[in-house]
């Protein structure tokens, strides 16, 4: 792994652009003078070059630019943004982010946010559109939060580098160069003062990080959680090997530096993939979760809990969720792949019972503890594969008045919404983080007697293409001859 350049990409030498009738095929290191058409689902500026389609990183809708091809693929090009010739007049007037041309992890930062809404807005309306059962749905204007800025309050990164210049950020798009964060816009402030204490405590502990390409070091992943409700974190050093004396030192020094850390935690991941925690967690704290609320629920939050990195969006969210319920205390609950529970919590108090099912057993954990940290007694828990539990829930003839639906981004297996529409619910409300698959499964679901009947989005992650949503089905009645 490199350090990417800090200095600006317009400084770069670059040939000459080259422009319509000059072009007698693209190549990769061609520089082109293009106009920014629109964004992709991805955020990527998209434009047309003699009939081909290039995509820009960091170019936003009418920006004219200049742009250098950095690879060539069979339907799209993608090309790296050098130098805004004529900035759009949807670009905020200051820019936020001084790495933004570096990182590109925040593809719409330099947009200002209420056209960034909008875009939202319409993507989601795009998505339903392409299918005909779906185009009459309301898509009601998206729900933001207050915070748009310093809201992550989970950061997982990756360090490289020596202990001479230890770097500590993400991944740059496509590569396995680390773009060094050092005061990023959208993290917590908890997370980059632990960001800048870690990098401190390599250098000055002489900390060995992990070289993939000789196998060699440890320090490998800096993972940090925050709970915004106690201002307090926890910190996880992922390394190769236990390497105790080396990480107790950084913990201690990090713990020193920030006071707010109240946890500290060493995970062990000898795999070479690009997964970031491995099976193994060893606590150098006594303490060994933080806990923090969202909307009227609290949280008790390990190492790996899931959980919203989006505080006040998640409150949103969850409200989203329980308006559509339309819970009077005297309906059964299903939530499918519940997490640490914050959805079936937060409905809990206004049905008779919840039952939340989630694969992840250190997830269904977090959710019992959770429930007793609440004093929800009328949740239950269960861990197991969806489709074999909702088998064993319609042998049983178990009847759910409502079926929460939070899956991946991937969506739900086919199978599970014929599940799901088999246990006949009269509601169904389904959370999705991906307008592509929610909008392929309401279709699925308005074939098996479920018609959707509006669909809030929530901004979940301002200044990133990223959207959740919340739908709302219910079940069409059967006419009777």
């Amino acid at each position: 792994m490199k350090k990417p350049s800090r200095k600006p990409a317009e400084r770069t030498a670059a040939k000459p652009p080259v422009k319509g009738a000059a072009l007698s095929g693209l190549r990769r290191g061609m520089t082109l003078e293009l106009l920014i058409e629109r964004l992709d689902p991805e955020g990527l500026g998209v434009a047309h070059f003699e009939g081909a389609t290039i995509l820009v990183a960091g170019a936003l809708p009418q920006d004219r630019c200049l742009a250098r091809i950095s690879h060539l693929g069979q339907t799209v090009t993608h090309a790296d943004l050098i130098k805004l010739t004529q900035p759009s007049e949807l670009r905020t007037k200051r820019p936020i982010c001084g790495e933004a041309e570096q990182c590109l992890g925040c593809a719409l930062i330099g947009m200002r946010y209420a056209e960034q809404v909008r875009w939202k807005h319409e993507q989601v309306r795009d998505e339903l559109a392409a299918y005909p059962t779906l185009k009459k749905v309301p898509v009601l204007e998206p729900l933001s939060p207050n915070q748009r800025m310093h809201y992550r309050t989970t950061a997982k990164l990756a360090v490289a580098g020596t202990h001479r210049e230890p770097y500590i950020g993400i991944y740059r798009r496509a590569s396995h160069d680390v773009v060094d964060l050092e005061d990023c816009p959208l993290h917590h402030a908890l997370v980059n003062r632990v960001v800048k204490a870690t990098r401190e405590g390599i250098s000055k502990l002489k900390v060995p990080i992990w070289q993939e390409k000789n196998k060699t070091g440890v320090l490998r992943y800096l993972v940090m959680r925050v709970s915004a409700s106690s201002n307090e974190a926890m910190v996880t050093f992922v390394t190769y090997r236990r390497a105790f004396n080396e990480i107790h030192h950084l913990a201690r020094f990090v713990q020193e530096q920030v006071p707010q850390v109240v946890v500290t935690c060493q995970n062990v991941n000898s795999s070479e993939g690009n997964v970031i925690f491995g099976p193994h967690d060893h606590f150098l704290s006594k303490q060994q979760t933080v806990q923090d609320r969202i909307g009227e629920v609290e949280v008790l939050i390990s190492p790996r809990s899931f959980l919203q990195v989006n505080n006040e969006a998640a409150a949103l969210l969850y409200n989203a969720v329980l308006e559509r319920a339309g819970l009077t205390g005297k309906q059964t609950v299903l939530d499918l792949y519940c997490g640490i529970g914050g959805i079936a919590l937060t409905l809990s108090p206004h049905a008779k019972r919840v039952v939340g099912i989630e694969m992840n057993t250190e997830a269904v954990a977090d959710a019992r503890r959770n429930a007793r940290l609440n004093n929800r007694r009328n949740c239950r828990f269960e861990a197991g594969d969806v489709r074999e539990l909702l088998a064993d829930s319609i042998e049983d003839e178990q009847r759910f008045d409502l079926v929460v639906l939070n899956p991946p981004r991937k969506g739900c297996d086919r199978e599970v919404l014929q599940q799901v529409a088999e246990l006949a619910p009269q509601r169904i409300v389904y959370v999705s983080c991906s307008p592509q698959t929610l909008a392929r499964d309401l279709d699925i679901l308005g074939g098996l007697g479920y018609a959707c009947r509006e669909l809030q989005p929530v901004d979940m992650f301002p200044q990133t293409p990223h959207v959740e949503n919340v739908a709302l089905l219910e079940r069409i009645p059967v006419k009777t001859a």
